[in-house]
């Protein structure tokens, strides 16, 4: 028997096959647990046509596909559908989808599931991200905030009473929640700050009410589609490659693992907790020069472990 089986895992933040959603739902499909997804309504379309076209890898190790059991819309900045202003709820985007407001997604989950296992918050989202922190708006950092770090507050408020005790919960983080990492812009730093702290104080909460565990994985800089909002992710891939201890890439399937360990009863006795999986680059204090612009090649093929 599969560790996983008979558990179930809602993943807030899947839209494609390229970032740590993808990778931990893979992970926890391979050991059995039942998938339902959160996609962002503006590419819930892209999403489940991808999906029907096999566009994604879905390959588990076994030969089988990976099936989704569910598929909810989720714009994770809204808590009920009544907080939703005109001009999102009658735009194009939005006009012909219902129920994507966390606690409404958290209702159908529920009714169509019953009762899930694990949970997990892979969606951030700053409209200013591109701008530094001294050029972001009051308006696009309260957004960065509130769609990044509350959304995890408001999953958690709204999915625990219905999660089987001792269930687990994890977030996805990044070293700039306290280190400067320049570019990584319009109030996003701060988000992940305040994830971090939340971890914290929502593991003491959700433990104590609900028999839960709350945890973050501070993951370092991948290549994902979502990651590409940031600009200059290809260079911060680099930087990272180059000045880890292990030096070498990281993969979604290194997070992917910590993330099954974190949810799954071997990490039992593990909450409140920020694991790094960045190849030790939050550990280093002085950094490697790197003598020269890197040019394409050696950003899409980096030097190997040496």
């Amino acid at each position: 028997m599969k560790k996983l089986e008979g558990k179930k895992a809602f993943i807030a933040g899947l839209g494609d096959d390229q970032g740590f959603g993808w990778a931990i739902a893979k992970a926890l499909a391979e050991e059995g647990c039942q998938i339902i997804a959160g996609t962002w309504v503006p590419i819930l379309k892209i999403f489940k046509t991808g999906l029907a076209r096999n566009k994604f890898n879905t390959k588990l190790s076994d030969g089988t596909d990976m099936e989704i059991a569910g598929i909810y819309p989720l714009d994770a900045s809204f808590d009920s559908m009544e907080d939703v202003p005109k001009s999102i709820s009658e735009s194009k985007r939005y006009k012909d989808v219902e129920h994507y407001a966390i606690g409404d997604v958290a209702d159908l989950v529920q009714q169509d599931f019953g009762p899930i296992d694990f949970l997990v918050h892979s969606l951030a989202n700053a409209p200013e991200i591109k701008k530094s922190l001294l050029e972001t708006s009051r308006e696009g950092y309260l957004d960065a905030i509130s769609t990044s770090s509350y959304s995890f507050v408001s999953m958690i408020k709204h999915f625990a009473p219905n999660m089987n005790k001792n269930g687990s919960i994890i977030n996805l983080s990044y070293l700039a929640s306290n280190r400067i990492v320049p570019g990584y812009g319009g109030g996003m730093s701060s988000a992940k700050a305040a994830l971090e702290s939340d971890t914290k104080t929502l593991a003491y909460e959700a433990g104590r009410k609900y028999g839960l565990r709350v945890n973050s994985i501070s993951a370092g800089a991948l290549e994902s589609r979502a990651a590409k909002a940031i600009g200059d992710i290809e260079k911060m891939t680099y930087f990272s490659t180059e000045n880890s201890p292990m030096k070498q890439k990281l993969s979604g399937a290194q997070v992917a693992k910590t993330a099954m360990f974190l949810l799954s009863d071997d990490a039992s006795g593990i909450t409140a907790s920020t694991i790094y999986v960045d190849n030790g680059l939050h550990a280093m204090g002085p950094f490697l020069e790197i003598p020269q612009e890197p040019s394409r090649e050696s950003l899409l093929h980096p030097s190997p472990l040496n």
